[in-house]
């Protein structure tokens, strides 16, 4: 037997030494180690594309397989297979006999099975007296056994690679769908907002799912879709806020209408009191800031904001705050203006839009008074972040993938 030697291939095929490493390695498989050969032969096709295979190599190496007579594959056994070109093209459902050897120099460059040349490139085996197999020249199927464990866990990779891509679609098709039912039920109920806006960029992201599309940008765009979700929810929550204190202050005027004449001059307060009350109430209420965006997110749509961090450096939404007061600064907004951003927005939600105002920094005239009417229109539910910050990314050529 030669299955322990480091053999070259007949004729104009030329050697490398990945070749001469796999055959060492060959030789150091442990004493007593055993695969069964269609478990591996299972574990390489789901691996095909990590070991660089073709359909047509896994069917070549099914039918090298078939020419090996045991089931298991055993360290202590002949491994190597010698059919004939002929026989091979039978076994692999009459493959060309170009192709053939195409993608024999494929399984073989993907350290799956090696070469044992002959000294005249034919392929057989000569027996002892007892009928014992002496030597063999063909195809050793060693490497199989020798990297049967790296094959199952190439494997149970691509597995869970494919698992985790299904899931990730699937959550794509739902936040899908929940965006669109909400836009849907907003428009037909007449809820205030800018719904048409947020239905154009919606679908614009539908627009940009690709046929085929890579686990990268499902993620992007899972990731523009979650935060328009949420936008739309934040906004439809502010109104159902906006519409409980509406009703709770209907139903106090009622209760003070229909108590007596005596009680209501007791406890009825002034109209300017009472005024004030109200509108601090839907202040409160209409005012609430909205969810603050994933920081990896807003780094993404507002890369300037770098130049304005200590160091360069942003690691946590301290960070980020910090280096938006620079660039409050910078912009020669007023503290003033900034400081009631942040009562109205919250701190994250106002660095967020001087972040964002830094990006069309050339396109703003006056980024104080910009910055006061975001604040105005955010105070009476006009104004969300969510299409400033998602029109940034695309500005940046994030999440766009072409659909071709």
């Amino acid at each position: 037997m030669q299955t322990g030697n480091v053999t070259t291939p007949f004729g104009r095929r030329s050697v490398s030494l990945a070749l001469v490493k796999r055959q060492t390695a060959v030789n150091e498989i442990e004493p007593g180690r055993t695969a069964e050969k269609w478990r591996v032969f299972r574990d390489a096709s789901e691996a095909r594309i990590e070991l660089g295979l073709q359909d047509r190599s896994l069917a070549v190496l099914d039918a090298l397989l078939s020419f090996y007579p045991e089931n298991e594959l055993r360290q202590d056994a002949q491994k190597i297979v010698f059919p004939s070109n002929a026989q091979l093209t039978l076994r692999a459902h009459g493959i060309a006999g170009a192709t053939l050897r195409r993608h024999l120099a494929q399984l073989v460059n993907s350290g799956l099975i090696i070469r044992r040349d002959s000294a005249n490139g034919k392929r057989f085996a000569r027996k002892d007296d007892e009928g014992s197999v002496e030597s063999a020249y063909g195809f050793d199927l060693s490497p199989l056994l020798a990297r049967a464990g790296e094959l199952a866990q190439m494997a149970q990779k691509v597995v869970a690679e494919r698992a985790a891509f299904r899931r990730v679609k699937e959550s794509l098709t739902i936040c899908r769908r929940d965006v669109r039912k909400l836009i849907s039920a907003a428009m037909e109920e007449g809820a205030d907002g800018d719904w048409q806006h947020i239905e154009d960029v919606y679908v614009g992201i539908v627009g940009r799912i690709p046929r085929s599309p890579t686990r990268a940008q499902i993620d992007s765009l899972l990731e523009e879709m979650s935060i328009l979700r949420d936008e739309v929810v934040n906004q439809l929550e502010v109104q159902e806020k906006d519409q409980n204190m509406s009703s709770n202050d209907a139903h106090i005027e009622r209760h003070i209408q229909n108590s007596k004449p005596e009680s209501f001059s007791e406890f009825e307060p002034g109209p300017e009191k009472e005024q004030g009350a109200k509108s601090s109430e839907k202040k409160r209420a209409s005012s609430e800031p909205p969810k603050a965006f994933p920081l990896s997110v807003v780094l993404k749509a507002c890369p300037q904001i770098f130049d304005y961090a200590s160091g360069g450096v942003i690691e946590n939404w301290r960070d980020f705050m910090s280096a938006a007061v620079v660039i409050r600064s910078a912009l020669d907004i007023s503290p003033s203006a900034y400081q009631h951003a942040c009562e109205v927005m919250g701190p994250e939600n106002a660095a967020i839009a001087v972040a964002c105002m830094l990006e069309r920094a050339n396109l703003i005239n006056s980024p104080g008074g910009y910055l006061r009417d975001l604040t105005r229109r955010s105070e009476q539910g006009e104004f969300s972040l969510g299409p400033m910050v998602m029109a940034q990314l695309r500005a940046h050529g994030h999440g766009l993938g072409k659909t071709g």
